[in-house]
C-alpha cells in the first residue's frame, strides 16, 4: 500500500513520549520504518543500544541526544544519524515538546539493558 494514511496509524506510549508509526512493515513498508516521536518536557533518556542505523529529523523544540557517551543538542531542522551498535539516549530537559520523524530499516533492533533485542512496535 503505497499511501498510509495518518488516520490509521497506530500510536504507541511510553512515560514522557508518544510513537506515531507513519510507515512500518504492518502498514505495507518493505525496506525503512517511520515514525513520528514526541518527547514531553522534563523526559529523561533510556540508554538502548540499536543494531541498525537510525536517523532523527527534528521538526521542533529541542532535545538531547548522547550517543556513545557524547552529547549532541537536537534541534527543529536539524538531523542526527545514530551509527549501528551505539548507545542512544534521547532526553528533553527543555520546557516544551521536541518532535522528531524517526527512519530506521526494517530488521532493526533495540537492546535494552541485558534483554533480548527485539524490534520496538512502532516499527514492526
Amino acid at each position: 500500500m503505497p499511501l498510509m494514511p495518518r488516520e490509521s496509524a497506530p500510536r504507541f506510549e511510553l512515560p514522557g513520549a508518544s510513537f506515531t508509526t507513519l510507515s512500518s512493515p504492518s502498514r505495507g513498508a518493505a525496506e525503512n520504518a517511520v515514525w513520528q516521536v514526541v518527547v514531553a518536557p522534563g523526559t529523561p533518556g533510556r540508554p538502548h543500544r540499536i543494531t541498525r542505523e537510525e536517523t532523527f529529523v527534528a521538526l521542533r523544540g529541542r532535545a538531547l541526544a548522547t550517543i556513545d557517551g557524547t552529547v549532541h543538542a537536537l534541534e527543529g531542522g536539524s538531523a542526527l544519524v545514530v551509527p549501528a551498535g551505539a548507545l542512544l539516549s534521547l532526553s528533553n530537559p527543555g520546557p516544551d515538546d521536541f518532535e522528531a520523524i524517526a527512519v530506521f530499516p526494517v530488521g532493526g533492533r533495540v537492546v535494552l539493558d541485558q534483554d533480548a533485542p527485539f524490534v520496538p512496535p512502532w516499527a514492526a
